[in-house]
């Protein structure tokens, strides 16, 4: 039976796949996988395979895309399919290390001052008056803590350049954008759509980059659906 592989994001955990587990997890196998301890994309994704059997189909949220994407770029054999939300494929761009760098040392100084700056343009801007969603990111983060952090910024600093190899990415591949993402728009998913042979993209209408945690019953129901019509169910 293939399992469904869920990995979150930087500085994140299993609050961001919940919703997508409850509706899944009576009908398939759920791993909810956890890089929080590798601190390159690589090794993140060897990681995750290392700790499953058979045949997966892989879920990825920001950093977790890039690792699902590496999943499946090392073990075509075995991963079935894709779900990349809010994510990317660029290599680092010019520029990019020094600003992580500086997330890196607050994070240090202060991971309550860190969640403070980063969290707000991580989601759509209409929902930083939602206090319930907005002190659970803040707690998921503040969980993270610094060490943790640093490794994931570095993995991303260090990342491989996944725009080299999609076009070799088989698989079927579902893409989710998200309307008011800034971090990760809509063209990067557009771009990912282009360049691999089989995706589809769909559009959150009413979210930023958290969006399986802004819009969770809408971002579950569109994953379903896509393994049904792709797998013929999710007991696939």
């Amino acid at each position: 039976m293939t399992t469904l592989v869920l990995i979150p994001g930087l500085v994140s955990d299993s609050i961001v796949w919940a919703s997508l587990a409850d509706a899944v997890s009576q009908r398939m196998p759920v791993h909810m996988a956890d890089i929080s301890r590798h601190s390159s994309i690589p090794s993140m994704a060897e990681s995750v395979l290392a700790a499953t059997e058979g045949d997966l189909i892989v879920t990825g949220h920001s950093l977790g895309g890039r690792v699902a994407m590496e999943m499946a770029h090392i073990a075509a054999d075995r991963v079935r399919g894709l779900v990349l939300a809010n994510t990317g494929h660029h290599p680092k761009r010019e520029g990019e290390e020094i600003r992580r760098h500086q997330m890196i040392d607050l994070g240090h100084r202060s991971m309550e001052e860190l969640a403070d700056e980063w969290l707000p343009p991580m989601v759509k801007p209409t929902r930083l008056t939602d206090a319930e969603l907005i002190a659970s990111l803040r707690a998921m983060v503040l969980r993270a803590g610094p060490d943790m952090h640093e490794r994931q910024i570095r993995a991303l600093i260090d990342r491989p350049n996944a725009s080299s190899y999609m076009a070799e990415l088989e698989c079927p591949i579902l893409l989710l954008a998200a309307r008011h993402d800034s971090w990760s728009p809509i063209d990067q998913h557009q771009e990912i759509a282009d360049a691999a042979p089989d995706t589809e993209l769909v559009i959150i209408e009413d979210a930023g980059h958290f969006a399986p945690v802004e819009r969770p019953d809408e971002v579950a129901a569109v994953v379903t659906g896509w393994l049904a019509r792709r797998f013929g169910g999710i007991d696939a």
